[in-house]
């Protein structure tokens, strides 16, 4: 199931001065272009330090998916100065934590540490970014440990499998239809030179965004990222074309056979993403429709259909709008005992259409829009919550400066308006449905067979 804690992590969020300490956020940019946005957090002496990069999977193209994550690796593997594995070894030294992650839209390095330190992973970080070597024999080994973790993680599991077989049918231009990992036959025909390819292009002072969060004074905090970032040259920065998806003529569907203990059944609607705050009022609605059916413990899906009717033994909803490209909003769930997956897909439709029909009362749409932001102001109490949200805002799109702006349009939701996109963004036509058919747990893991109807 995708919880609300991974569907909402840059969505519904309370704005930074209310988390900590009331202070906004400073933005400046560096001569070579690169953002620096700081916030003061004074409650801890810690300090949460960011580097985003304007460039994930979604810029990717046939014959090299999976690369943007490969040089996440690689980012780890040495520079001039620095042999493999030092990185690491250093942050580690001064007492700190690190780590890096990869999306469709981005790919982000970060280090959580003491405040005086805060110079010393300054240096680390933008070491990297000018000064990455990119060794044959380190990339031949990294390039295994890669594959090794698209097989845990994605081939040898059910769901993942089902939710990269979803996307690929969902998205027929787009590139979000690939996975970010890659797909495996790219990863094991990749080289080195695509690794330094992608570096080339991509990691710019111009093309990046830094994030401090933390006790820190701003001006003494820009100071530091103009010593140590603002030497580094700006790039020509390649653009990625927009490929916009076609519309969808009506229903698709696929199957994907696994080893699983459970049938599993997920409904991907195409809806609108979050581009203009101010005028795109019907994102709002659909985020707090998806709270309505699955915000809470007894949210619709699960007091009826799980506690109530029995007939799923968990059932979920999720949508994600903030992103640099399309969205979809998702129903699934794991059908109980006799019931099947068919019949549980009607059931989930069913409860969106009780909402069209019937709408919400003012009690429901208060209580769901409180414990969305509640939720929100509690994850977000701390500098690394608050560097996550600063940094998926600004490389979505959007601006951290929005974060408040959202609030008040959440709150501001109505039930007429919630009604009004459950009556619209529901057909056949912006449907596709992935169902997991479920091989004995004990037969041998192959390559699964995956049926494609459009």
């Amino acid at each position: 199931m995708k919880s609300r804690i991974v569907v909402l992590i840059c969505w519904l969020v309370t704005s930074v001065s209310a988390v900590a300490s009331g202070i906004p956020a400073h933005e400046f940019f560096l001569k070579n272009g690169m953002k620096v946005i700081i916030k003061e957090d004074h409650r801890a002496p810690t300090v949460a330090h960011m580097v985003w990069y304007r460039t994930g999977a979604i810029d990717e193209v046939n014959g090299t998916t999976g690369v943007a994550h490969v040089l996440e690796h690689m980012m780890f593997k040495g520079t001039k100065t620095l042999k493999p594995g030092e990185f690491s070894a250093r942050v580690a030294a001064l007492g700190g934590r690190e780590n890096a992650f990869t999306s469709k839209d981005y790919t982000a390095y970060f280090q959580q540490i003491e405040k005086s330190r805060l110079p010393k992973v300054m240096a680390l970080e933008a070491d990297r970014m000018a000064n990455l070597l990119l060794d044959k024999k380190e990339f031949e080994k990294e390039i295994k440990v890669v594959m090794e973790e698209r097989r845990l993680r994605t081939d040898d599991q059910p769901i993942p499998l089902v939710y990269e077989a979803l996307n690929a049918v969902a998205f027929t231009a787009h590139p979000y239809r690939h996975p970010i990992v890659g797909w495996m036959d790219d990863l094991q025909n990749m080289t080195v030179e695509d690794a330094r390819a992608w570096y080339e292009r991509w990691y710019a002072p111009n093309n990046a965004v830094l994030v401090v969060v933390g006790d820190v004074n701003p001006k003494e905090t820009l100071a530091l990222a103009e010593k140590y970032y603002g030497h580094i040259p700006r790039k020509a920065v390649g653009n990625t074309r927009p490929q916009v998806e076609p519309t969808q003529r009506g229903i698709r569907r696929v199957t994907v056979k696994a080893p699983a203990e459970n049938p599993y059944v997920s409904l991907a609607f195409k809806a609108p993403a979050l581009r203009d705050v101010e005028k795109d009022e019907e994102v709002y609605a659909l985020d707090v429709l998806s709270a309505v059916l699955d915000g809470y413990d007894n949210a619709r899906l699960n007091a009826k259909l799980v506690r109530t009717d029995r007939v799923a033994n968990s059932a979920g909803a999720s949508y994600s709008p903030i992103g640099r490209g399309p969205a979809l909003f998702i129903l699934d769930g794991v059908p109980a005992s006799g019931v099947t997956t068919e019949q549980l897909e009607k059931r989930l439709r069913d409860e969106v259409e009780r909402i069209a029909q019937h709408g919400v009362d003012e009690g429901e749409l208060k209580r769901v829009k409180t414990q969305l932001i509640a939720e929100q102001i509690y994850k977000r109490d701390s500098t690394f919550g608050q560097a996550m949200e600063i940094g998926m805002m600004e490389l979505s799109g959007l601006s951290h400066r929005d974060i408040d702006r959202i609030i008040d349009k959440l709150r501001a939701v109505t039930a007429e308006q919630v009604q009004a996109v459950a009556q619209k963004y529901f057909s056949n036509d912006n449907l596709t449905v992935a169902t997991l058919y479920p091989l004995p747990l004990e037969e041998k893991k192959a390559t699964p067979m995956a049926s494609l109807r459009h």
